[in-house]
Parts: C-alpha cells; sequence; structure tokens
C-alpha cells in the first residue's frame, strides 16, 4: 500500500483526470474520503489526535498500532564519538585494591619457588602478611578484592609450610631437590 490520503494516487499520475480541470490547493484540508471509505480523523498516516479534554480517555489505536516515535530523535551529530562516565580519568576517591592483587601474587608464585633455593619461604610469609593486611581493608570498606586477598591468605601458607617442610627434609634426612633436569 502506497503512502498518502486514501483515494489519493501517491505519484499523482490519476489516469482519469482532465487537464484542463481546475487543480486543488496543496496547502487546503484533504478531500473526503471517496467511493464509500470510511472518513479519517483528519491525521495522516494513522497518528493519534490530539488528548481529550477534561479527563476522557483518548480512542484507542486502531489494530493495536502503536504511537509514532521518532528514531532519529536522540542521535549525536555527525562526527560526535559517544561518552562514557570517567572515560580515560581515574576514578577519584576509588577503591584501593592493590594489596590484594600483590598478596594474590606473591601467594601463587611462593608454590613453585619452595623448589628454587627455598625462596617459597620468605616470598610465602610476604603473601600470607599482604593478604592479612588486604584482608583487613577488605573488612573496613577500603577495598573491594577479599576473594584476592583470601587467596593470597591461602597460597602464601601453603608455600611457606612447603618452604619449610623441605628446608626440614634437607637438614634432617639428607634429602635434597634435583636442581639439575
Amino acid at each position: 500500500m502506497q503512502p498518502g490520503y486514501p483515494g489519493q494516487d501517491p505519484h499523482d499520475q490519476q489516469p482519469h483526470q482532465d487537464p484542463t480541470a481546475p487543480q486543488p490547493d496543496p496547502y487546503a484540508q484533504p478531500p473526503a474520503a471517496p467511493y464509500g471509505q470510511q472518513p479519517t480523523s483528519g491525521q495522516p498516516y494513522g497518528q493519534q489526535p490530539p488528548a481529550a479534554p477534561y479527563g476522557q480517555q483518548p480512542p484507542a489505536a486502531p489494530y493495536g498500532q502503536q504511537p509514532y516515535q521518532d528514531p532519529y530523535g536522540q542521535q549525536q551529530p555527525y562526527g560526535g564519538a559517544p561518552t562514557y562516565p570517567n572515560a580515560g580519568y581515574p576514578q577519584a576517591g576509588g577503591q584501593n585494591n592493590t594489596l590484594g592483587l600483590v598478596s594474590m601474587i606473591l601467594g601463587i608464585a611462593s608454590i613453585p619457588l619452595v623448589c628454587c633455593l627455598y625462596l617459597g619461604i620468605p616470598v610465602g610469609i610476604a603473601g600470607v602478611i599482604t593478604g592479612y593486611l588486604a584482608r583487613q581493608k577488605a573488612a573496613q570498606g577500603q577495598a573491594s578484592n577479599a576473594g584476592q586477598a583470601k587467596a593470597g591468605l591461602i597460597c602464601g601458607a601453603i608455600g611457606a609450610v612447603l618452604g619449610i617442610l623441605v628446608l626440614i627434609l634437607g637438614i634432617i634426612a639428607n634429602v635434597s631437590l634435583p636442581t639439575e633436569p
């Protein structure tokens, strides 16, 4: 179906029109609906009439049609980049999550470092201490990474205990870890 008023040819090509007949005024109201069609409310393209006065309910849209919404009304101008809050800028007064991350890194690194000249013991102890401090900060609300702090605390304790066990086995049982592949 072509757009336009009912009874009008959308391309102004009506074959039975007399060329000498007076042309209708393009700014005038549309003509009444010819050929037994229902008259329109004066709103082209199915638009809703203005709201009814005195609290009356407005007429429902025919056949479940939705009211017209302009899809181009909220677009940004050409060449405008989208903006995001705090894009590229550090957060002011944000969470300090560095201690929990350091704790987790030290705790995880302490486990394989047990085999490397007993480096797992001091690294594991450092992971336990930083994990404890990070959990305190998370409990006070100054950090939001309590899970990382807990992982660093546990892995650091495992690394330190393994390092102490390897040290005891090396001293008492004279067991040495292989240093060459």
